[in-house]
């Protein structure tokens, strides 16, 4: 578990359990001195997700690492990990491209395409073509 985490399981433990920081820092294994811990935030931050979350709108087919060359592009001096915490805080993700669909013959009774609405409802042909006792093909 990340050590922010491990902070709010220990917060959760004191509050529900009314026990001191020093037993819940105990059960879940964490330093205290990981538990006082202060995130510092740097004063550039929320300029730069402000500007990476314009950025994504305006290419939502971009990740991350498009994402910094673009910054890149524009001046800011930024390391792609940190672009990428930054991206996984936000809960971005790049969507899945839509596949198209094959149009095979007619969609009128395909069993690929109308769903069976009771037993025996839809019905699909196993073959193609077949062959005689003889050998010749069926038309």
């Amino acid at each position: 578990m990340s050590p922010s985490r491990e902070r709010t399981a220990v917060q959760e433990l004191q509050s529900s359990f009314t026990v001191s920081e020093r037993r819940a820092c105990e059960v879940i294994e964490q330093p205290r001195s990981s538990q006082r811990y202060e995130v510092q935030v740097r004063e550039d931050e929320p300029r730069l997700v402000s500007r990476m979350l314009e950025l994504v709108r305006r290419h939502p087919r971009y990740g991350y690492r498009f994402i910094t060359a673009k910054l890149r592009q524009e001046g800011w001096s930024v390391n792609a990990k940190r672009v990428y915490r930054l991206w996984r805080r936000e809960g971005l993700t790049v969507p899945k491209k839509k596949r198209k669909k094959r149009r095979l013959g007619t969609s009128k009774n395909g069993c690929h395409r109308r769903k069976a609405e009771h037993s025996n409802d839809v019905w699909c042909w196993d073959f193609v073509f077949d062959h005689t006792a003889s050998v010749s093909q069926l038309k």
